[in-house]
């Protein structure tokens, strides 16, 4: 028996605003921070992941890079100490720290506002209009959010989840199931509109139907995808829910 539409939830960065180059940018200055220079390899590391995976990332290059030149009797450069850290040595930075930095970095560059990726800010009235219940379900902190709803509109939504809102964040399942039981639906009558694969991974392991709506990392082959949320509306989304239509 096919499934129908229940609720939307959608991703925020890379997916309904431009914020990817954003938090490409930070990410690059923080690494720059630690003496490291991030190259397109590191892409599927951090662009839409979680902050804590991010800054794991991160130093794992950090580490590798002071190990590396220990063993061949080179002098790494030492990068600067991150604001709020403790250690002297940024490469003994902790997680945390390297985390709040990564979030001050990108919350600097969204300050100023951001831009609804095309096609957004239609589909959410539309669904709205018809009554079909909208989250959204971010990995970025709930303070980054906040900043980003000021331009997209809070009253778009009737829920927001938030990094901080799950113990376990993307590609985990946690974040979608979350949302669909508090909006009292069945994950398999809900759509989850995502850019990364590290998105899709978790509303598919919650049970979602999705499509994706690609980034700059491509996702797996094989997920309805489009180009653009232009053209994504209510009757692609019903199709989808009741397994009716692949896109490719």
């Amino acid at each position: 028996m096919s499934a129908e539409l229940r609720a939307v939830l959608f991703d925020m960065d890379g997916t309904l605003v431009d914020t990817e180059g954003l938090w490409w940018e930070a990410c690059a200055a923080v690494a720059a921070e630690l003496g490291l220079e991030l190259a397109g390899a590191d892409a599927a590391h951090v662009l839409g992941r979680p902050v804590e995976h991010a800054a794991a990332h991160l130093l794992r290059r950090s580490r590798a890079r002071r190990d590396r030149a220990s063993t061949d009797g080179t002098t790494a450069h030492p990068g600067r100490a991150l604001p709020g850290d403790s250690p002297t040595r940024p490469d003994e930075a902790s997680a945390e720290a390297v985390g709040a930095r990564l979030t001050e970095a990108f919350a600097e560059r969204i300050a100023g506002g951001v831009t609804p990726l095309p096609g957004a800010i239609r589909l959410l009235d539309d669904l709205g209009a018809a009554g079909v219940p909208v989250a959204l379900v971010s990995a970025s902190p709930r303070r980054i959010v906040d900043m980003v709803l000021r331009t997209v509109g809070a009253e778009r939504f009737r829920l927001v989840v938030a990094a901080e809102d799950t113990a376990r964040g993307k590609p985990l399942p946690d974040p979608y199931l979350k949302a669909a039981a508090a909006l009292g639906v069945d994950p398999a009558e809900c759509v989850a509109v995502e850019d990364s694969p590290t998105g899709l991974a978790a509303a598919r392991a919650a049970g979602c139907r999705v499509i994706a709506v690609p980034g700059d990392v491509p996702v797996p082959y094989g997920v309805p995808a489009v180009d653009s949320l232009e053209k994504v509306d209510l009757a692609l989304l019903r199709l989808l829910t009741a397994g009716k239509i692949w896109i490719s």
